[in-house]
């Protein structure tokens, strides 16, 4: 008797291709709707759904595969005398092999708020195929991926169609209906319930095993929305470490937050040590690496455009770690060449890429935290009021941006300090504000940095005027921070003392 596979799918891609394989491999097709339409037309023969069923297309497509002869046909065990026999007693037919996949529900809401629309593009039938399939993967191949139709027919055809492979299979139908119906969940929830409903459900798609997590007891992955990193993260040298995907995040965030500039990034375990905006990139590479070049030393580098040769060069004087640009040339990838650890990725576009998550979430000890994404507003600091009775220029108010944004991209308590658009001081992860601050000033002094002039951010009100008398002595002259503070007063009075202009954002940007 000729196998049997059930076809019903949304994405078409590759369905026609996929069926003629199946016939020549002795299967019949049964198939549904649009799918048995585009079968027809392309001279596959293939059984229309009802004369399966015995029952017609119903409720305006609602209830068409909802069936016993459907379901029968999937999930009665081969290998039971009595299921064969009550099979046959009912004129059940076997189904050997499902081809689904689901009413395009993303697809739907990313195009329409119409809720008609998007409750009708709610699939029910497909996932009750996918799991009846793959519930009964000891005899059924359950196929719900366009990527796996190859896969399947060599499995047909050179006897690889085992047990192990349709357990396999049947895994990554789990897998596609969970998905599916987590996404509907969190569309409903945040359509109706803020985003915050009584179940939050976090779904990632698997991108590469990393060698180990943070340290090498631990297993490590990367997950990925959206397919952010297949589109848009490239492997040129090396193999990306969980520690290396973390603090690439964190120096690509602050690199790709300033539009189209010339920015560089260096950050070292997640917290950036050199930020420059500069008229060329080797000019900011060179500036950032003077704020703590000692950090830099096996760190990594963000760069918002193309790393060539000339800067190639330049970053090869000193151990880096990871490089990670918009793009990196051949010219430049033979310089990295001759460092042998360096780790080198690109996002294949001039400049870096930023998903933009508009959820953000954090591992606790028998849960997780979960939250809306924290951005820094576009006119945030333009819009930031000033509350001394100096004013800060255009060129200083660059730098008050600059120091902002870096700040709510680092740990609390943190302070940064940017003159001439280029970080030269900051302290970071401190439990007092005031020990963030002089522990930047003197590492800047260390370093043989000139402060003066420079502007001050502060990802959180100053509780008291100390942070502002340290960096008075220091020769800072604009200072931003949130405000909000019982204290307020006293710091705008201890600004206006020293000459300094201060800007209140009134927006908080801790980063725990």
């Amino acid at each position: 008797m000729a196998k049997r596979a059930l076809v019903s799918v949304s994405d078409k891609a590759g369905i026609v291709e996929f069926c003629s394989s199946l016939v020549k491999n002795g299967y019949e097709i049964i198939s549904t709707g649009g799918t048995y339409k585009k079968l027809v037309e392309a001279g596959i023969a293939a059984i229309e759904i009802d004369e399966v069923t015995k029952f017609p297309e119903c409720f305006e497509g609602r209830v068409k595969t909802l069936n016993p002869y459907v379901h029968g046909g999937i999930l009665h065990r081969r290998d039971k005398q009595s299921h064969l026999d009550q099979a046959k007693e009912l004129g059940v037919e076997s189904i050997d092999l499902v081809c689904v996949n689901l009413y395009p529900f993303k697809e739907t809401i990313e195009k329409t708020d119409n809720f008609d629309d998007i409750i009708e593009n709610i699939d029910i039938g497909g996932p009750a195929m996918v799991r009846s399939a793959a519930k009964n993967f000891d005899a059924v191949i359950i196929v719900t991926n366009v990527e796996d139709y190859s896969e399947v027919i060599d499995a047909i055809e050179n006897e690889k169609n085992t047990k192990d492979f349709r357990r396999g299979y049947m895994i990554k139908a789990y897998e596609h209906t969970a998905a599916y119906d987590s996404m509907i969940a969190n569309y409903m929830n945040e359509r109706f319930n803020d985003g915050f409903g009584e179940k939050q459900f976090v779904v990632g798609n698997k991108v590469m095993d990393t060698r180990y997590g943070e340290n090498p007891h631990q297993k490590g992955a990367l997950y990925e929305f959206d397919k952010h990193f297949s589109n848009n993260f490239t492997t040129l040298k090396g193999e990306a470490s969980f520690n290396n995907l973390n603090d690439l995040n964190g120096a690509v965030k602050i690199a790709a937050g300033f539009g189209s500039d010339n920015a560089v990034c260096i950050s070292k375990h997640g917290n950036p040590c050199g930020f420059a905006i500069k008229d060329t990139l080797l000019e900011a590479y060179t500036e950032a690496l003077k704020c703590d070049p000692v950090s830099a030393f096996g760190g990594v580098v963000a760069v918002n455009g193309t790393v060539n040769a000339e800067l190639a060069e330049k970053m090869n004087e000193i151990f880096l770690e990871v490089v990670i640009a918009g793009r990196i040339t051949e010219e430049a990838q033979e310089i990295f060449a001759k460092k042998k650890r360096i780790k080198l990725f690109e996002m294949g576009s001039d400049k870096l890429i930023l998903a933009n998550d508009k959820k953000d979430f954090k591992h606790v000890d028998g849960g997780f935290v979960f939250q809306d994404a924290d951005v820094v507003g576009k006119d945030e600091v333009k819009n930031a009021k000033l509350v001394s009775k100096n004013t800060a220029t255009a060129a200083e108010m660059k730098d008050l941006e600059i120091a902002y944004k870096v700040a709510s991209l680092t740990k609390s308590n943190c302070v940064v300090y940017v003159k001439d658009a280029a970080m030269v001081a900051v302290g970071m992860g401190m439990t007092s504000r005031v020990d963030a601050a002089q522990c930047a000033l003197k590492k800047a002094k260390d370093m043989g940095l000139d402060v003066r002039g420079a502007a001050l951010a502060s990802e959180a009100f100053f509780p008291f005027r100390d942070s502002i008398d340290a960096a008075a002595e220091a020769g800072i002259k604009n200072v931003i921070e949130p405000g909000g503070s019982i204290r307020d007063q006293e710091i705008i009075d201890a600004a206006d003392e020293f000459g300094m202009s201060l800007y209140f954002s009134e927006v908080r940007h801790f980063l725990h």
